[in-house]
């Protein structure tokens, strides 16, 4: 191996050792990027190497930042973070967790595929993991149990079900992967929205064949009424105005009416207004979805300014063309690399966010799959079909490191307001179905890129 070959190998290696010191991400991979470049130099100057890097590497990390920030495609972040956080203090997941559990009543595991159901709509409206998962636990476990729900099966409804947000769009991850690997945003809102419903429809008819299967563990309530009319208009009344909020940002880019980011705009503009509707709207809202807004904001973005510097001095280092090499040489074919790939990221799951992975894996991976050769349909309408149906399956395989122990955010956001007895060991038991539900899932898009390709293609024909 080369000197460029070890540091790059050492990089990685210093990086997945310093996360488990409990430091911030951010400061993890800024703070080797910085180092890396040092040693650079030093071996440079002093042992007569020739990696390429000196401390003027770093100096072009304030170009790149400068690009990061002005990057009009971004400011869809903070918009669509506001939505997010905004909704969830509408009280719009509440009145549908009435009505629709009165229309799935008297349905065995009706109130399973209502918290599904729920969690489709918000993750259509938000696409903020930790705030459905939290909402839904709030709003469900404690009647769950009371309708004698088994604990486990509850808990990985819950936590599967929130995590449909960082998929369905608009997704914030989804914004970040189309401005990693320069693909249109809208061409990955529309390739997300069938693998999404997808997910659901799975969770769902999951929970449909085990209630028939074993009926003990999701009794139907005693107290179940029967559908009438005033349910079915009660359902609509609660529904239409958040369905409205998902046809307002997202018919708009699909119809080509908007961008991205002024659809997000629109979007926290339509959270503000239904906050008001629901007569949620006060000062002190307004002030916490505020701040917890540039929290969400500022944690993003802190992550962006260490990845960008990690990631500059991995590619000064021909970090790219090492591991384009690596996975290039692999001795699978063009279906076995990817299948690696997506091994590998759902591997990496399990100890980093998405966040993490999505800066700095993805964009040295995608050359590889622009290299294989793959003869995705992209109808003559998409561009890059390819990484479009690539980046749909690495998404879905980081939707499901939400629920992988030990890192799985979604499980720790549940743990967060389950009750005290409620034990971690039953929120892993209670999600590993929905962990297989979302592999085959993953499994049916790669067989079926269609699934991903099509909707682009007919919206810009």
């Amino acid at each position: 191996m080369s000197i460029n070959e070890i540091l790059v190998v050492a990089m990685f290696c210093s990086f997945i050792a310093l996360l488990f010191t409990g430091y911030p991400v951010a400061y993890v991979l800024g703070g080797i990027g910085v180092i890396f470049a040092g040693v650079g130099f030093v071996t440079d100057t002093y042992m007569g190497t020739a990696t390429g890097l000196d401390f003027n590497t770093l100096g072009l990390v304030v170009n790149r930042l400068y690009k990061v920030m002005d990057n009009w495609v971004l400011v869809a972040l903070p918009m669509f973070i506001f939505m997010g956080i905004m909704l969830d203090r509408s009280g719009v997941a509440e009145r549908l967790m009435k009505s629709m559990q009165e229309l799935f009543g008297r349905v065995r595991g009706g109130l399973a595929i209502t918290v599904i159901m729920i969690g489709i709509i918000l993750a259509a409206s938000t696409g903020i993991v930790g705030a459905s998962v939290v909402l839904l636990g709030l709003l469900s476990l404690g009647t769950m149990q009371r309708q004698n729900y088994q604990t486990s099966l509850a808990l990985g409804v819950i936590a599967s079900s929130g995590t449909l947000g960082i998929l369905i769009p608009p997704s914030i991850m989804l914004v970040i992967m189309a401005d990693q690997l320069a693909l249109s945003v809208g061409d990955l809102f529309m390739g997300a929205v069938f693998p999404g419903l997808l997910l659901g429809i799975l969770y769902i008819s999951y929970i449909l064949i085990l209630g028939i299967v074993k009926p003990e563990v999701m009794p139907i309530p005693q107290d179940a009424a029967p559908i009438s009319w005033k349910t079915l208009l009660n359902v609509l009344r609660d529904v239409l105005p958040t369905v409205a909020l998902i046809i307002a940002v997202l018919g708009s880019i699909f119809a080509g009416i908007a961008t991205p980011t002024e659809a997000s705009g629109v979007g926290a503009l339509g959270a503000i207004l239904l906050a008001w509707y629901n007569k949620k709207l006060n000062f002190k809202v307004f002030k916490e979805v505020l701040t917890g807004s540039y929290n969400t904001t500022a944690y993003i973005f802190a992550i962006f300014i260490g990845a960008t510097c990690f990631a500059l001095v991995l590619r000064e280092l021909g970090g790219d063309e090492f591991i384009e090499g690596l996975l290039t040489g692999l001795p699978f074919g063009p279906y076995g690399i990817i299948a690696f790939i997506l091994g590998i990221i759902f591997l990496l799951g399990f100890f980093l966010d998405w966040i993490e992975i999505t800066l700095i894996i993805l964009p040295l991976v995608a050359p590889v799959i622009s290299s294989l050769g793959l003869d995705i349909n992209g109808y003559g309408v998409v561009d890059n079909p390819e990484l479009v149906w690539f980046v749909m399956l690495v998404a879905v395989a980081l939707q499901t490191s939400f629920l992988t122990p030990p890192m799985g955010f979604s499980l720790f956001y549940l743990k967060g307001v389950c009750p005290p007895q409620v034990r971690l060991a039953e929120i892993y038991r209670g999600v590993i179905p929905f962990i297989v539900l979302q592999l085959v899932g993953l499994l049916i898009i790669a067989m079926l890129p269609q699934l991903v390709t099509w909707l682009p293609a007919i919206a810009y024909q």
